[in-house]
């Protein structure tokens, strides 16, 4: 596989595989990936015009932008898929976010496609990294933990509209506007699922892209909860979302200060710090954050 140990992973932000337009747009923009999709944002009957779309936007960008330039397939319960790869492996996208993933089972399918069209197309085998999305069905609720060694895998989210829809729910928001239990649930396994296969756990998007307050306040929340970045539906998202996933230059001074107490005191398990007690976990997380930046 490609080398994504330094892929940025703050800001994924969709754009309609069917408009040139929004496509170059999201392509020119601060997000850390792009996602073209040519699932929920097209129509079935402009599939194939989005899949030529898709491919050309990719084959006008250098090789090397693109990285960060990733599809959207439809997923793999439906006729869509194969399609959807064979149009776009040539272009060499990023990486490929699947959607509706019912258990590393789909993972390992989606594997051995992108293995024959990468050997097809003269791509390195595996070099195309996947990120899934791991709720959005009721079945794949009960998967979330099972993708540790799934393929290819660098990444998990999780989705609250689609999982509304297969269990029949007329809303998934609570009176106040929060997330119903079901769909926090969701965010936890997802999260639990991604530090248990040991990827990136990515929160789900913001649908009112107007409200930049409200996302900085999540965003905040959810990084300090565990996730990694975000899923973003509009340019004005992106920036809020970056600055939301950029450790502080206090908190990095804080995670270094730890590490450096711990190395001048080798053997100790828990060492007094600012009025605490500092022990393991707490070095292990300053350690992880440092690395997050390219410093650990």
């Amino acid at each position: 596989m490609q080398n994504v140990a330094n892929l940025a992973m703050r800001s994924w932000l969709f754009a309609p595989g069917d408009s040139e337009r929004k496509m170059i747009k999201a392509t020119d923009s601060a997000a850390d990936i792009v996602l073209l999709d040519l699932e929920d944002a097209v129509s079935a009957e402009n599939k194939p015009r989005a899949r030529l779309l898709v491919r050309d936007h990719l084959e006008s960008l250098a090789p090397a932008g693109r990285s960060r330039v990733w599809v959207r397939t439809n997923p793999l319960d439906g006729p869509w898929t194969l399609e959807d790869l064979a149009a776009i492996m040539p272009a060499r996208p990023g990486g490929i976010m699947l959607p509706k993933a019912r258990g590393p089972h789909d993972i390992e399918l989606l594997d051995h496609y992108l293995s024959a069209l990468e050997v097809a197309n003269g791509i390195e085998r595996g070099a195309t990294p996947v990120i899934a999305l791991v709720t959005e069905t009721a079945e794949a609720m009960f998967t979330t933990g099972d993708y540790k060694g799934a393929p290819r895998l660098v990444a998990m989210s999780w989705g609250a509209e689609d999982l509304a829809d297969s269990i029949g729910a007329a809303s998934n928001r609570n009176a106040d506007g929060s997330y119903g239990f079901t769909y926090e649930l969701a965010r936890s396994l997802c999260l639990l699922g991604a530090a248990s296969a040991g990827v990136a756990a990515i929160e789900t998007i913001q649908g009112d892209f107007r409200d930049l307050e409200g996302l900085k306040a999540r965003a905040e929340k959810v990084r300090r909860d565990g996730f990694a970045g975000m899923l973003a539906i509009h340019p004005a998202q992106v920036d809020v979302i970056n600055a939301a996933f950029t450790p502080s230059e206090a908190e990095l001074a804080e995670a270094q200060a730890i590490v450096d107490l711990f190395a001048a005191n080798p053997g100790a398990g828990t060492i007094g710090y600012k009025g605490g007690m500092l022990d393991r976990p707490h070095l292990s997380r300053a350690r992880q954050l440092l690395a997050r930046v390219g410093r650990g």
